[in-house]
Order: structure tokens, then sequence, then C-alpha cells
């Protein structure tokens, strides 16, 4: 028997989402600083190399800046750049071959003389040895698990994105998302590769520090699009992508609690930080919150302000994967759920990785009969082992919904570039949500399937995946008032998203990172096209999304009904409004001025949400405050 029903959000199928707007701003890009330089229709920031306009070879052809015809040339951006972000998408034609140039001085007879070149051309039939979005002579991109050198490209005539940062020693060219190499202006290496090539005969190659952007004419049909430029302030920083700032602080939620058990210093003398994953409220009437520790270890306390006991309820750090061993920063004991029906049954279920075995379990244990503050060890029920191929994007967040069933967030399964394609394969388990009736089992599973889960009877499918095409979902929560499932999932190169989950919903990774190309993998036939992100932001503003929850306590009330998230890279806490209809984010801000670190957030039966840190003095949780 289920609980409730459950919620419009979740039981709405997903919907085939339209083609990304082109030649437009996302939300996140306006707020955070980018301009457009060609917008669909005018050319006015464009103008011939050393010419005063545009000449009539190029075009506007169905909103793409085109190279049409026979002595176009060469044009460049109006205005100079010196530190800067450019990403655009060209289509190239059959054997065709452009480039894209930075810092081009027009004191020489031809734009390469001065602007390092990221060549844009035809990887199959083109007639070059230097592929699309190599820095032509200088760099290359590295080379794959199979010693292949990275070609992220897609053919002839399809829309390709090239994304070029240029700041200093902090340069970065990505092909449809896919990192191909870093460099450095100036530096040592830079200086020998020029050297080494046919620009060392170029006093000024390279080396001005500023200048205009060009698009090359090589004598092809070209196309450019969705071309978007932004400069980094001096300190190499760019705008918050906010539209204001709550200015809360944040303090100790329980400053006297003491955890059973734990020292922060190991029997070996080293240093043991503390590091929560979920902080969860019983809902049994006895107003205790439930804490899980990634070493292995879930306490319970009283929701006191003053409280300063707590109980050890469940001691599994023996049997979970140790997240200061290398490479296991992703692993550990990483999700906690009670069930809906724990007053009565004790049922607390777990999310963890195996100490020796590649693979993630989900288990089940029972609160003892003679002490409700303690599992029985006895009680230990195996409910899945997920296979694992990699040691990072376990995923691990697991949550109950309003409808009674278990959500479990999976990752991709790890490594770069989704190696195993597993985001986009119905037939995989990872880089999913599941969805699964714990209150049922048969021969074959110590679970059932719910029977309107959206892959049931598909062929191929995985009957318990509810929605699919994420990374690394980290931190996923339903909304205790509308029943909206939340994932943050971590990106890769350049995007972090912020997701609201629908049943059957394809969530685009590995063919998209956020709202962008991702790779030069063909869309899988059968799918439905990918749901955008309701609010994204880029690298240069955090770099490892932590997904939040809806605040729906009223002692903040600044953040009621706001989903609050945070980036762990750069300690930014921000508060996401959300329009229902329009499934976009219709305003974020900052909620408190400090940088802090945050791993996962928590809530209480009254809608408070805490934020969760990693301390060596074991004062993990902290609450929002007004001034």
């Amino acid at each position: 028997m289920k609980y409730k029903s459950l919620a419009l959000a979740l039981t709405l199928a997903a919907t085939a989402s339209a083609e990304p707007a082109v030649n437009t701003l996302t939300e996140s890009e306006q707020r955070s600083g980018w301009e457009l330089l060609f917008d669909g229709n005018s050319t006015a920031h464009w103008r011939n190399y050393r010419k005063d306009d545009l000449s009539e070879g190029w075009k506007v052809v169905d909103g793409a800046l085109t190279r049409v015809a026979k002595g176009a040339g060469d044009i460049v951006t109006k205005k100079q750049y010196d530190a800067f972000e450019l990403s655009l998408e060209y289509q190239i034609s059959k054997a065709g071959n452009s480039g894209v140039m930075f810092h081009v001085q027009e004191n020489s007879n031809a734009p390469w003389h001065t602007g390092p070149e990221i060549q844009v051309q035809d990887n199959v039939d083109g007639h070059d040895p230097q592929k699309a979005g190599w820095l032509y002579q200088l760099y290359q991109p590295g080379r794959d698990q199979q010693g292949n050198v990275i070609d992220a490209t897609r053919p002839a005539g399809e829309w390709n994105q090239l994304y070029i940062r240029i700041n200093g020693d902090d340069c970065e060219v990505c092909m449809n998302g896919v990192r191909y190499y870093h460099f450095k202006l100036g530096n040592n290496d830079w200086k020998q590769k020029v050297s080494a090539s046919k620009f060392t005969k170029f006093e000024n190659f390279g080396s001005s520090g500023s200048g205009h952007i060009c698009l090359q004419d090589h004598g092809n049909k070209v196309a450019y699009r969705n071309i978007k430029v932004r400069e980094f302030n001096d300190d190499g920083s760019v705008p918050q992508p906010i539209d204001g700032t709550l200015d809360l602080t944040a303090d100790v939620a329980f400053p006297n609690l003491k955890l059973e058990n734990w020292e922060p210093v190991n029997d070996a003398g080293q240093l043991r930080p503390l590091r929560l994953m979920e902080l969860t409220p019983a809902r049994d009437g006895s107003n205790r919150l439930f804490a899980a520790s990634q070493f292995g270890a879930v306490w319970c306390f009283e929701n006191r302000d003053d409280v300063k006991e707590s109980h050890l309820v469940l001691d599994l750090r023996e049997q979970v994967k140790d997240w200061k061993n290398r490479g296991a920063n992703e692993q550990g004991l990483l999700g906690l759920a009670l069930h809906p029906e724990f007053k009565k049954n004790g049922h607390l279920f777990v999310y963890y990785s195996h100490p020796t075995e590649p693979k993630s379990i989900v288990a089940r244990y029972t609160i003892s009969k003679a002490n409700p503050n303690q599992v029985d060890p006895e009680s230990a029920k195996i409910i899945m082992e997920i296979d694992q191929p990699f040691q990072n994007h376990n995923g691990g967040v697991i949550e109950f919904g309003p409808d009674g069933y278990l959500y479990i967030a999976l990752g991709d399964g790890g490594f770069r570039n989704d190696p195993t394609a597993s985001g986009q394969d119905l037939n995989s388990l990872l880089g999913s949500i599941l969805r699964i009736d714990i209150d049922f089992s048969n021969e074959h599973h110590a679970y059932g399937i719910p029977s309107d889960n959206p892959f049931v009877n598909r062929k191929g499918a995985r009957p318990e995946i509810y929605a699919f095409g994420l990374r690394n979902p980290w931190r996923m929560a339903f909304d205790s008032h509308s029943g909206r499932l939340w994932v943050g999932d971590v990106g890769q190169e350049l995007w972090e998203e912020v997701n609201v989950i629908t049943k059957g919903g394809n969530y685009g990774w590995s063919t998209r990172e956020g709202s962008h190309p991702f790779g030069n993998r063909p869309a899988v036939e059968g799918l439905s096209s990918p749901i955008e992100p309701v609010f994204e932001y880029d690298h240069r503003i955090g770099k490892s999304i932590t997904g939040g929850r809806v605040y729906q306590s009223d002692r903040v009330g600044s953040l009621t009904g706001k989903y609050l998230y945070a980036d762990y890279v750069t300690g930014k806490i921000w508060a996401l409004s959300y329009d229902p209809e329009a499934g976009k984010a219709t305003r974020n801000e900052q909620v408190i001025p400090d940088s802090i670190p945050v791993v996962a957030f928590g809530e209480d039966h009254n809608g408070e949400v805490f934020y969760l840190t990693v301390s060596s003095r074991g004062q993990c949780i902290y609450r929002f405050n007004k001034k």
C-alpha cells in the first residue's frame, strides 16, 4: 500500500524538449557576463580584416553567419579582446576548411601572422593534417584509452561547438564540450612550440596580449552561429549569475552535540575529518534527526539547539570503502533514507561502496525492538548490488518519494567522457534515477518494480529506471510541499546543472552537458529528446555542484519555497526561485557572503534546511539565520 498520490510534477511523463534556442543567451549566461557577437540577424560586430565594413561574401543565412562567395575574406570583431572566453558553433562543408584566430593585430598582410589559429575543418575529407580544434602547429588533444588522438568532432554538415578560453596562463580549448588541451601563453613550452613552427618568422605572432577575434575565409563554405564572448575581470573573475544577495548568516546548528564513538584522530594518529552526507528526520514523533557520515557511521539525536547526546545507530566502518583512500573521494556511505512507515517497521536504508569489490550496495537494516536508537545488527538485508566500472561518479543518494517508493541516484560509472556510454543506455542502471518498491520481493529480486515505471514494458530497458541521462547526481531531494524531485548533476568540463526530474525524462548526458552539446556520439535511436536543466552555471562560476533542498520552514522567510544548492569548489551557496509552469528558474540569489565547501544538505520535519560540511572538530551541521 502506498502512502499518498504522487505529486503532479512526478506523474507527468517527460515530454521531448524543443531544440535549444539559437543565437540567444541562456538565463545563466545573461546573469554571468556573456555577450552575443552575432544575434542571427545583424553583423554589426564584424568587419573584414583591415577594412571598415563586411564584404558581400559573408551573408546571414538561416540564422548563421555564412561564407557564401569567393573573395569573402577573413573577418574580425570590431572590438579587441585580451582575456576572454569564446563559445561558438560552426558547420563546415564537405572537405572544407576555416579557422578561428585570437589576439589578431592588423599590422600585417594576413591575420595568421599575429593571431594563433584554432583549426576548423572536415576531419574526414579535409586535406590538412591539423585537425579541427587543434591550435595550428602548436597544440593538439591527448589520447584516449585506446591510444588514439581524441577527436570529438561531428561530421561535415553538422553543427560543432568550439569553446576557447584565453586568459594568460589559463587557456583551454574544448570541442563539443570535450577538453582538448590546456596551454599557457608565453611560457617556455609555448615559446618552444612557436619556434618549431612556421610562425617563428613572425615577430609579433601570439605575443600582443590582446587583439581581434578572427573567422577565416579558406575558400570553402562555412557557417558560424551562437557566437558568444565573455571578458574576464583583471583578477580573472567573472560576474556571479545572481539577481541579488540575501546576506544571511550561518551558524553551527548544534554546537554542543557530541557524536558517539567518533574521534578526530584514527588509531594511527592521523587526522580523521568528519564528512556528513545526509541529515534526515525520523518523522515518527520522536523529534529525532538521523545523520550519516561518509566513512560508514549513522547517528541519531534530538532536534534541539542545545542537544548534547547522540547515539551510534549503525556502524558500518568495516564494511564500507574508506573515502580517504586514493581515488575514493566519491565512495563510502553515500546515502541514508528512513522508510515512510519507520515508526511501525523501523526500516532504515543505506547506500554504500563495497570495501574491496567494484560495486555499490543498497541495504536495509531494522531498528532494534529493545533499543530505538540502535539497529539490530542481525537485521541486515541486501536489497540491490550495482556494479561500478570506476571509483568515481557513484551518485549514491537515496530518497523515499511521496509515493512510498525508493529512488536511487546513480552516476554514469566514472572516468571521463562516459566511456561505457551508460548515460543514454536504458539497458544499464548507471547514469539513471531508479525507482523501486522495497515492500515487495520475489525469487529474482529483494524489491519490486512499480507497474507505472516508464520503461517496464520496453524491450532491452531496465524496468527500475525512472529517468536517465545523468553524469553524477550529487544529492537529490524531494520538495516536501510540491513533491518535485530536484537533482544537482555534476558536469565534466564546462557546465554544472540543476534538474527537476520527471518520469521517463532524458537529461542528456553524454550527448549533452547541461543544455550544450557534448562529444560526437550519435543520438540513440528511439530515445526522447533531452530535457534542459532548470538552471545551469559554467566552470568560471563553479566546478562541482552540490544539489540541495527546497526550504519550507518559515523561520527565515526570505528562503521559504526556494531551492538551496551550492558549489563545493567555489563555496558559493545559492537560492533558486522556480516557475513550474515555465520549467525555468526566475531568480538566483546568493545566500551568504562566505565561501563554504558544502558536501550535502539536510532537512528536518519542519522543512528547515541545513548544510553539511567537512570538519575535523565534528561540527558539520549549519543552519541559516537572519542578521
